[in-house]
């Protein structure tokens, strides 16, 4: 499978590399070596020089690129504006669409399709200070700002820079199996398969790694419903189990306790109400489904060495 990637001068090389290395080592892990090959196009001709600074010798250039392409990704760049409006590349990327298994983009390279024509009618996110000027240039495309990364039949988009390791995951899985992309996931210390916004939580990234999708669903829920009653037996009824069976799964697939995970998921969400909002501790506390403020605050002392007030002070956005 040819995994071909468009790189250009100012390319974020995360971009470039990321997905990259993450097809490479699920070869590995699969015992297949030689499963994939990588060629970088470039759209002229010589070394390229990326953000960093760093030169990259494209393999080929529009003009020569190959014509088995199995996925062809978008590399993001801070100067993809400079690139937008290249009719050669409008022309190499509607080309190539017709063909390829797979088409995406990592980060801001969403424009460059965008600009081609190829989002018009799907669902795609960008990075989340681009996701504004797509909607607004291209309201004919279903922008999905809250999104890791999207898939539409054989569009894929991802948010910014390190998604587009998530985004080269999930295909990975879709070549290899949940099994390979896992190992992978562990052996670049990252989690398999994030979901949601551009703040990603431990909770919700544990949610992805049971195989059992009886926990699984139960994890959902949990992260959806952190005001509800997740007692052990509640949650162990949701599940159709036993209280003793269902908490001895759980600690096998997800090596924490059900109410380890639990406290853990409000956490994050307390977390993120802190960050994103004014709400008093005291809201907070009962958005995320903690008693009272002290008990809010407890949790945070034990788990981020913090209290809630610090780490708002710390972290909070700025309008």
């Amino acid at each position: 499978m040819k995994i071909a990637v468009l790189a250009f001068p100012g390319v974020q090389m995360l971009d470039l590399a990321g997905p990259i290395d993450v097809f490479h080592e699920a070869a590995r892990q699969a015992g297949e070596p030689g499963a994939y090959a990588f060629e970088i196009v470039s759209p002229v001709a010589g070394v390229l020089r990326a953000s960093n600074g760093m030169t990259i010798t494209p393999d080929t250039t529009l003009e020569t690129s190959s014509p088995d392409i199995d996925t062809l990704l978008i590399a993001g760049s801070p100067q993809v504006s400079l690139f937008e409006h290249d009719s050669a590349i409008g022309a190499w990327l509607n080309r190539y669409a017709h063909t390829v298994r797979r088409l995406g983009s990592v980060c801001s390279g969403a424009m460059l399709l965008a600009h081609a024509g190829l989002l018009d009618g799907r669902s795609a996110t960008t990075h989340w200070n681009s996701t504004e000027r797509l909607s607004r240039q291209f309201p004919q495309v279903r922008v999905q700002p809250d999104q890791i990364y999207v898939k539409d039949g054989n569009l894929y988009t991802s948010a910014g820079v390190t998604a587009g390791l998530d985004l080269a995951l999930a295909m990975v899985e879709e070549d290899f199996g949940r099994t390979v992309a896992l190992k992978v996931a562990r052996e670049f210390v990252m989690f398999l398969k994030r979901p949601g916004g551009q703040s990603q939580f431990s909770a919700h990234l544990a949610a992805q790694s049971a195989e059992k999708s009886a926990i699984r669903d139960v994890q959902n829920w949990v992260v959806e419903n952190l005001a509800e009653r997740l007692s052990v037996e509640s949650l162990a009824e949701r599940a159709g189990m036993s209280t003793r069976n269902f908490a001895r799964i759980f600690k096998q697939e997800c090596q924490v306790t059900p109410a380890d995970f639990v406290e853990s998921a409000r956490i994050d969400a307390a977390r993120r109400l802190l960050e994103e909002t004014r709400n008093p501790l005291k809201r907070v506390a009962a958005l995320t489904g903690f008693n009272d403020p002290n008990s809010l605050r407890r949790a945070f002392i034990r788990r981020l060495g913090v209290s809630p007030a610090d780490y708002r002070r710390r972290f909070r956005a700025t309008a």
